[in-house]
């Protein structure tokens, strides 16, 4: 069982290294004529130490003048352990030390990071036990830079009624995580320090109800406190519609569904585009965003095609000034897209590396300014490169 996939809850060279190769998809497909090819431009990322394996990366961050990749190396027996780097200019990297604490925690993939203040939290885990379900962590950076793992009860994130724990994201006010339980959407409200999260479970509006049953995939910062994404299934429905939440702690909720069609809709990344919301989810057959305006959601543009068997879905979701780059997976291949209108329209931007769908395989990114950073894994390599933003 693939933890990514659970969790749902990136030289001047590219890292080139030896390991197995997911199960995946179709054949990738190359991108269009018409999609622009921005310059890439590969980085290094130093080996861990701890012993020989193929580092894997599986999500980004930045904020303050610090960047971080994460993810975790994978060992010929398919062991793994935590890694993570940084960045004071998104060039030069180096290794974050970690301090696992747990026996679960030593094996952690981390699979998400957020800061705040030039400081990292993540989410990390690693499946294991007598059921096979992910074995969740999460972790703060300490003084010296390293990143500590935060004890937790076992019920906090698995339990009778665990489901999925999904973003972490931060502002202002600290941090959150977003996810779901038996009884649906969930969120995890942590200190000002993230060395504590607390479960907020069966929140009325967030949790389902007799409307609908809730899934709740990603979370954003605001000036009004949080904005959680993701969809409802409408009782005597088989599709979702797509649904946002509004709270002012994290802790109650205020639930808004959107207008959905016959079609499966959902909201499955947010981010703010010069401090307007915008989501990118499923809609039906494609991916479409959805924009918050004076007068509530419109429906903004489509992109992209369902494609191959796999499972579509957003990977990643970042903006920068008034640009959007957003990371998705079709069924068959990954790729990026860029818009200039808030989600109005998008044109597809070449990759670096080609990466056909499948387990623990992952496209992710991060922007500042006139850069943006993607950190891709094909299931065999991985890598991390920067491009100017500005012209694509």
């Amino acid at each position: 069982m693939s933890v990514r996939r659970v969790i749902a809850v990136f030289g001047l060279f590219t890292l080139a290294l030896a390991g197995c190769d997911g199960s995946g998809g179709g054949a990738p497909t190359t991108p269009p004529a018409s999609a622009s090819r921005p310059a890439w431009q590969p980085l290094t990322l130093p080996v861990p130490p701890g012993g020989a394996g193929r580092p894997v990366v599986r999500d980004a961050a930045a904020c303050a003048g610090r960047w971080f990749v994460v993810g975790g190396v994978v060992d010929a027996e398919g062991g793994t352990r935590p890694a993570a780097w940084t960045s004071v200019d998104g060039t030069t990297w180096t290794v974050l030390p970690v301090r696992p604490e747990s026996f679960y925690g030593r094996q952690n993939v981390f699979l998400s990071v957020a800061c705040r203040d030039g400081k990292a939290a993540l989410i990390g885990a690693k499946v294991g036990g007598a059921h096979g379900y992910p074995r969740v962590s999460t972790w703060r950076q300490v003084a010296d830079g390293a990143l500590v793992e935060v004890q937790a009860s076992f019920e906090t994130y698995g339990g009778p009624t665990a489901v999925n724990v999904s973003r972490l994201a931060a502002g202002p006010q600290g941090w959150l995580i977003v996810g779901n339980r038996s009884a649906g959407a969930a969120s995890w409200v942590g200190s000002p320090d993230a060395a504590e999260f607390t479960l907020v479970e069966g929140a009325p509006e967030l949790a389902s109800d007799p409307v609908g049953v809730t899934w709740a995939f990603d979370s954003v910062a605001t000036s009004a406190g949080w904005l959680a994404v993701g969809g409802l299934l409408p009782v005597g429905r088989i599709d979702r519609d797509p649904a946002f939440w509004s709270s002012p702690d994290g802790r109650s909720w205020r639930r808004t569904v959107l207008p959905g069609g016959s079609e499966y809709e959902e909201l499955q990344r947010v981010a703010l585009v010069g401090g307007v919301p915008v989501a990118v989810g499923l809609r039906g057959g494609t991916f479409g965003a959805w924009r918050q305006e004076a007068a509530g959601w419109v429906a903004a543009g489509t992109f992209g095609r369902r494609a191959g068997a796999g499972v579509p879905a957003v990977a990643s979701l970042v903006s920068s000034g008034d640009r959007l780059f957003a990371a998705v997976v079709d069924g068959a291949r990954h790729s990026v897209w860029v818009s200039a209108d808030r989600g109005g329209s998008w044109r597809e931007a070449a990759l670096p590396l080609d990466v056909p769908a499948g387990v623990d395989r992952d496209v992710t990114l991060v922007a500042v300014g006139d850069r943006w950073w993607l950190a891709a894994d094909d299931g065999t390599r991985a890598g991390l490169w920067w491009a100017n933003g500005s012209g694509v």
